[in-house]
Order: structure tokens, then sequence, then C-alpha cells
């Protein structure tokens, strides 16, 4: 792993970065803000909720347009593009003064950090790799919960010392003067496979580089919608609507913050552990095993009173959502090819982006109507396990198809 790390060190740190820095537009960071927000703007869980969905799925809704701009543009300049946006982004969102500037810059924080940092990233490791291609998403993958672990405690402080506006400028100034001229440096020197019986390019099933619209109308992309959307749907709204969950179970936000180091370190292991698994056994071979992790977790939420109930929860949670970002690093580009590798990864993402705009407003909206956070919770819970099912069955016919 050393000596992997050593010779690849510009391109996965490249990758590191891209993940890493996309925090800023993950829902976790974006929810350290709420209470601060709702008193500002006098938004309640619902509205404020609705907001967050309505953006998102603006989001969502672009980076389908725009995805496949990753394959036609080079990443030095396509990612550095996307950084500059990035920072304006969240200036904006610290100068913002209505609820309707709030709602625009929100959707450029998540089209920017939840949607391109992450989709360059990963569809970059699953280009420029391929028999390492699990190790190189896992370590890519890292920067996720680093971030998870680095950035929660510096933000509670900040927003305590500073301000949540004067917090969010911070970052822009970060992506402006430190992460835009790092990722220049880092991927002005591409990078195809370290084998001679590759032009950079790998086919995927069949022999074959899938474009977009044969994906869509093969049955297997279809069938893995829900286990697409479920790790991102259960995790944002559970970060959403953890200042709800505390005040429903008596806990305090500094008390939990540290729920976010068991949450990073579950991810890492099960990064870690989906990354060599898929390259030994194939990652379709692990499909039915990652969301039972999560069903148990959010089980936890209705049930559990004690705070360490929390740090359960997430530990649960980052197991799943550690090997479910591995998975589809690894697996769209050994099912689908990698020549249109930009076009298929951004109709995955946009999945899984809708389903992160669909969760806050829908689960804000059931806060309101009286159905508390913990009593949704059994319900996703039901969810992950019928789906853990399905993903048997897709499995089980895969094996077969290949086999034919």
């Amino acid at each position: 792993m050393l000596t992997f790390i050593r010779e690849n060190g510009r391109w996965l740190s490249a990758g590191f970065l891209l993940t890493f820095a996309s925090s800023f537009g993950q829902t976790w960071f974006i929810s350290l803000f709420s209470s601060e927000i709702k008193l500002e703007f006098g938004l309640t869980d619902g509205t404020w909720g609705s907001l967050y969905t309505l953006a998102t799925l603006s989001s969502a809704l672009m980076m389908f347009w725009l995805g496949s701009l990753v394959d036609r543009i080079p990443l030095v300049r396509f990612a550095t593009a996307m950084t500059l946006l990035f920072a304006i982004a969240a200036l904006g969102f610290s100068l913002s003064t209505s609820v309707v500037f709030l709602g625009f810059f929100i959707f450029l924080l998540r089209f920017c950090g939840q949607g391109m940092f992450s989709h360059i990233a990963m569809t970059a490791m699953g280009r420029w790799f391929h028999a390492t291609r699990g190790k190189a998403v896992s370590i890519a993958n890292l920067g996720h919960p680093a971030g998870e672990v680095v950035i929660p405690l510096i933000a509670v402080f900040a927003i305590a010392t500073i301000g949540w506006n004067m917090a969010w400028m911070v970052v822009a100034l970060l992506l402006l003067l430190a992460v835009a001229p790092a990722l220049w440096w880092l991927l002005s020197d591409d990078r195809a496979p370290q084998s001679g019986k590759y032009d950079g390019l790998s086919s995927g099933t069949g022999g074959k580089h899938w474009t977009r619209a044969e994906a869509v109308r093969h049955w297997l992309l279809p069938a893995l919608v829900p286990m697409l959307l479920t790790p991102g749907f259960i995790t944002t709204v559970v970060f959403f609507h953890q200042a709800h969950i505390a005040s429903v179970k008596g806990w305090s936000l500094m008390e939990m913050a540290p729920g976010y180091t068991f949450f990073a370190s579950s991810t890492v292991g099960a990064t870690f552990l989906m990354g060599w698994a898929s390259d030994r056994f194939g990652a379709d071979r692990l499909l039915p095993y990652i969301l039972i992790p999560m069903g148990l977790g959010v089980l936890i939420i209705g049930f559990g009173t004690p705070v360490w109930n929390w740090y359960a929860v997430l530990t649960l949670c980052g197991l799943t959502q550690g090997a479910s970002g591995a998975f589809w690093g690894v697996f769209l580009p050994v099912a689908y090819g990698t020549r249109y590798l930009g076009a298929i990864r951004s109709l995955a993402t946009t999945v899984m982006v809708f389903s992160t705009a669909v969760g806050p407003g829908l689960t804000g909206m059931l806060i309101d109507g009286g159905i508390t956070f913990p009593m949704q919770s059994f319900v996703m819970s039901a969810w992950c396990i019928l789906f853990s099912f399905v993903g048997y069955l897709i499995m089980r016919r895969m094996a077969r198809e290949s086999e034919a």
C-alpha cells in the first residue's frame, strides 16, 4: 500500500483534496449553521428543509446537464473553474440578506461541493486506475471522513467566536487561496493506467463502453437506483436534523460533536475494506450487505436515550457511507467502461443528490406535522433491510447473466 501511495501520490492527493474540500458543500457542514440561519431568517424546520430541498434538487438537475463535461474538458481546467465558483458560492452565502439569495447560494454550494467535487474525484480515480481501482477510490474517498473529523469542532468554535457569516468568508478564502492553486498543480500532469495493454480506457460488461442512454435502458441501473439513493438520503437527514434530534433526546450539539469522529473512523474502515474486497472479490458480491449497518443505526435513533447512542448511530451509518462511496467508485467503471464514465457518473450523482434534496424537506414537513425524527427512523430502518434483500436478488441475476 505504501509503495502504491508513493508511486501515485500526486493523483491520489488530487482525489483526496477534492473530497476533503467537498465538505463545505455537504449537508453535515451546512447543518452546523442551521440554528443561526433559522433564527436570522425566521425559518421553521419545515421551511428551512423545503428551501434546502429546492436548492439541492436544482443542483441535481444541473449535475445531470453538466456532469458529462468532465469527459470533454481537461480536469485541471474544469476542477479549477469549479473551485472558483465554489468560493463565490461561499462568499455569497455569507452575505445573503434574503431567503431568495440564501437559497440560490445553497444551490451553488451543493452543486459545487456535494455534486461536482465528489464527481470529479471519483471520475478521475475510475479513469486513472484499472487493476488497483479499489485502492485508489478508497484513498481518494478518505477526504470525506478527514473533513468530518477535522472541520466540525473548528466550525462550531468559529460560529461561537466570529459568527456564521464570517466563518463562511473564511471558507471562501480557503477555497480561493489554497484549494484552487493546489488543484491546478496536482492536476496539471494527467495520468493513464500503468499497463501497456490499456490506452487509458477500459471497457465495461460485454466488452463495450456504455453510453448513458444505453445504461438507462438496461435493467441494471434502474434496479440499483434505491441502493444509490438510500445512503445519501439517510445520512443527509440524520445530519440535517441533528439539532431537532438533540432537542427531542435532551442532548447538546457540543455533546454530539464527537460523534463525527466515530462516523469518520467507521467510514475510513469501511472504505478501505470495501476497496480491498472489491479488488479481491468483485464489488457486485458485496451489494447485499451495504445497507445493513445503516438500517441498524437509524433504528437506534428510535430507541436510544443516552448520548452515546448518537455515537453508535454515526458509527453504523459511517460503515454504510464508506462502503457505498467505495462501491460506486469501483462498480460503475467495471460495469459501464470509462469512455463515457463522466456521463454515467453524473447520472448516478444526480440520483444521489436528488435523494439528499428530497430528504430534508420531506422529513422536515413530517416534523412540523408532529412526527418526530426518531419516529420516522423506524421506517428508514425497514427500508434498508428490504433493499438489502433486493441487492441480493440483483447480485444473483448479475451472476446468472455473466455465466450465460
